[in-house]
């Protein structure tokens, strides 16, 4: 297990933040196109990776910039019943489909510059991708131990994905907060997010269309099974 200093950790959630604002500043006079995206997702549920967080409907907001093969983003996820999360994440596209990445999860229940070894609120995750045609692999990995955010750090997650004309299918496996280890047994890894997916549109009007994504996910870790629907604005 690797366990990151707090000096460290704070170094790369700093280098994410001035990431942002001097690609705000560079790019601010560009005409020709609108580097900057944003937008909100509706979901019945928030379900991550085959684990439901939150309770009813999540409100899902996101904003982000890209230019060439760089993307700074930052996403979250609210609902009703008080769950909060504030994720800012940094992706490298590279040749041959490949892309790296790497997420800062922040839970806004506590302090967000809680950046202490066992109840840290902040949980960094590096990513590798890979996509051709319509197959997605993905490893992730935890770099530190943050107690506030539920991992004891080298959590894994590993995930195969596969686009069809008009559904996917997907397969993930993961241990630490991913699974239902007990202390006892926390290295546990397990088949943990198997599911379905679909995508519709409904037409408001000529200009204006609502994207809607339906997914049946079953967790054999936990002996879980949800539905799922969306609307993305």
């Amino acid at each position: 297990m690797i366990v990151m200093s707090r000096v460290l950790k704070a170094k790369i959630i700093c280098c994410m933040l001035a990431g942002f604002m001097i690609t705000t500043v560079l790019f601010s006079q560009e005409k020709e196109s609108n580097p900057f995206t944003a937008g909100a997702d509706l979901y019945s549920n928030y379900v991550w990776r085959g684990t439901k967080y939150g309770t009813g409907p999540a409100i899902q907001p996101g904003m982000s910039f890209t230019t060439g093969f760089f993307t700074l983003g930052a996403w979250g996820s609210y609902d009703f019943s008080g769950y909060q999360e504030a994720d800012i994440y940094l992706s490298f596209s590279l040749p041959a489909g490949f892309k790296l990445g790497i997420t800062d999860y922040y839970y806004p229940d506590y302090s967000y510059f809680d950046y202490s070894k066992l109840t840290g609120s902040h949980a960094i995750e590096t990513s590798l991708g890979f996509s051709k045609g319509g197959l997605s692999l993905s490893a992730n990995y935890i770099l530190n131990e943050a107690g506030n955010a539920g991992s004891e750090g080298g959590d894994k997650y590993f995930e195969v994905k596969y686009d069809f004309s008009h559904f996917n299918l997907f397969l993930g496996a993961g241990d630490g907060w991913h699974t239902t280890a007990t202390s006892d047994d926390k290295d546990k890894f397990n088949i943990c997010n198997i599911g379905f997916g679909t995508l519709q549109t409904i037409t408001i009007t000529e200009s204006f269309n609502i994207p809607v994504t339906g997914q049946l996910i079953f967790n054999p870790d936990s002996e879980r099974f949800y539905i799922v629907v969306g609307f993305t604005f």
